[in-house]
């Protein structure tokens, strides 16, 4: 499947706003997640954070990981679910990022991590089945295998805080990717009712843990 337009226009919007705050630390300080900032009102930080990137590198990796699987999506959904699925992952990772930091005023973070994984678990809902291959891993593994894996590592990393990875903002964009994916391919609940559960166990998981007081 070729790129669409709609993902070409959302990388050049993440690498313009990137670069600018790269060379500009002014402009990164004005729009980055940061806890005290968005409790004092700047709720545009919820949306503006998710086009800002701390190194290329970071850049790069969230942009890869969008070319490869934004296709999927626009494929099967369109571009208009695309880009409410992109966007609604986006700020729902950054929700559940201010719940689990709220009592730590000056949290911050930047980066499309919540809306690339919002994306890649609709894709991974809508196509169980893909093969993906991983740098570390030289055979192929079914998408919703990495899809469930990479979720439990996120709670594990929600857990240990032994990195510097949002993790939190991560799971929150595939909790926003898979809602908002079962809403525009309600279909999927008659041809793929198992793997939406397996697909839940992580998040409902997660939230289990909260509520024990775990994480």
């Amino acid at each position: 499947m070729d790129i669409n337009i709609i993902t070409i226009v959302i990388i050049a919007a993440n690498a313009l706003a990137s670069f600018k705050g790269f060379n500009d630390f002014e402009f990164f300080e004005k729009y980055k997640f940061s806890i005290g900032a968005i409790t004092r009102g700047e709720k545009i930080r919820m949306i503006t954070s998710g086009f800002l990137h701390v190194n290329p590198q970071h850049l790069f990796f969230n942009m890869f990981s969008l070319y490869f699987f934004a296709p999927v999506v626009v494929y099967e959904l369109g571009e208009v679910s695309f880009i409410i699925i992109y966007l609604g992952s986006l700020l729902v990772g950054n929700i559940l990022s201010f719940y689990f930091h709220k009592n730590e005023y000056h949290y911050t973070a930047v980066g499309a991590s919540g809306a690339v994984m919002g994306i890649i678990y609709s894709a991974i809902l809508l196509q169980p089945g893909m093969s993906l291959y991983m740098f570390f891993i030289p055979i192929p593994i079914p998408s919703y295998v990495f899809g469930v894996g990479y979720l439990l590592y996120s709670i594990y990393g929600m857990r240990t805080k032994a990195d510097n990875i949002g993790h939190d903002a991560h799971f929150g964009g595939a909790i926003g990717g898979y809602v908002l994916t079962l809403l525009f391919a309600s279909y999927l609940f008659e041809t793929n009712f198992t793997m939406i559960i397996l697909l839940a166990l992580p998040i409902v998981l997660l939230f289990v843990l909260k509520r024990l007081g775990k994480i």
